[in-house]
């Protein structure tokens, strides 16, 4: 593999004071997240529309331009990182091999849970708080055993294969506020490498079935799933799995058509068109997740944050989802690749050994 791929060169570390200001901000989310925690199960309508209607909407679009900020201060990650900062982990590093079955099974349970909004998690703020603590029980279980975020954040995490396809031309990198040295304990390291995408690591047949899934597939998972009301009340097995439908055909189309489109095109267009199907991802979502958010989505109420329906005139709405996605298509495809990783590498813990490792790679 080649070495021009990826930045050797090791940031400045944080002086304290920076430490503390990145502490303070990590503390303030972290409570924001428990606070929102605390609503979904013991005020669930206010915590749904928090964190399905407010937290998620903007997600995408922060992956886009600084995945960095939502890596640095991600509750789920402080929380997965508090037996790394204790001193209580075993560090241990986990194989190609293992990381790309990882890798695997997020992006299988990215298109497992997604539909399951539908069916339960969109009505049912206490099943959403269930959830949040499962996710939150396995990061932490994984951080008494792995080192830094190689097991969760850069591994099982479900949301982490959208950070690798949205985060591909970042605005800036930033201080990483988490790993104090890199102990090279993912190789790639997602936060670290230049313009990481899906396919930068291609070690394994989990990695590369991973990244074909979540390149090809989300673009038509994102509009099926937009074409799929709200169950408010699951009646039998057909009416629960029929929510998995339209997502999953979506993706299969859009899956197929990546598959031909990059076996036909040069390989030197492998990387613009990873960035067509990124941009076609996001568009989507917030073509449909915008009106929706304000009232004229196709399945009213669904998705409501505050209805806007009184107050702007109908030929207003399809105005803005054009603008983001012309927004993303210029972001994301026209726009020169600028080459920064979504943060600044820490100093390596031994520095020989940690750039032999990745000329090896």
């Amino acid at each position: 593999m080649s070495t021009a791929n990826f930045d050797f060169k090791s940031g400045d570390q944080l002086s304290p004071r920076s430490i503390l200001i990145w502490r303070i901000v990590q503390t303030a989310v972290w409570l924001i997240g428990a606070t929102i925690l605390t609503c979904l199960l013991f005020f669930p309508s206010v915590g749904v529309i928090l964190f399905w209607n407010i937290l998620i909407p903007v997600a995408p679009a922060l992956f886009v331009l600084a995945v960095g900020v939502w890596r640095n201060v991600c509750p789920l990650a402080t929380t997965n990182l508090l037996p790394r900062q204790l001193g209580l982990s075993k560090r241990k590093k986990l194989s190609a091999t293992q990381l790309g079955l990882l890798n695997l099974i997020a992006v299988i349970a990215l298109f497992v849970i997604v539909p399951l909004r539908h069916a339960v998690f969109n009505n049912n703020g206490v099943a959403t708080g269930i959830m949040i603590i499962a996710m939150a029980a396995i990061g932490v279980t994984m951080g008494f055993f792995y080192e830094w975020k190689s097991a969760w954040c850069s591994g099982l995490c479900p949301v982490h294969p959208v950070e690798k396809l949205y985060g591909g031309n970042v605005l800036l990198s930033i201080p990483n506020a988490n790993c104090d040295q890199c102990m090279n304990c993912v190789i790639p390291c997602p936060d670290s490498t230049p313009n990481v995408n899906p396919k930068i690591s291609a070690k394994t047949v989990y990695h590369k079935i991973s990244g074909l899934l979540i390149i090809g597939g989300l673009p038509g998972f994102i509009w099926g799933w937009f074409h799929v009301p709200d169950e408010h009340q699951i009646t039998s097995l057909a009416t629960f799995f029929g929510v998995y439908e339209i997502p999953l055909m979506g993706l299969a189309v859009t899956l197929v058509a990546y598959l031909i489109l990059s076996n036909v095109l040069d390989a030197k267009y492998e990387r613009k068109l990873i960035s067509i199907f990124a941009a076609s991802g996001v568009s989507c979502y917030y073509w449909y997740r915008i009106p929706a958010l304000i009232g004229f989505g196709k399945f009213a109420p669904d998705g409501l944050l505050y209805s806007l329906k009184d107050v702007i005139p109908d030929w207003i709405v399809p105005i803005i989802p054009i603008l983001t996605t012309v927004f993303f298509f210029y972001w994301l495809v026209i726009r020169k690749r600028n080459n920064k990783s979504w943060v600044v590498r820490p100093q390596f813990a031994n520095k020989a050994e940690n750039l032999q490792a990745n000329l090896l790679a």
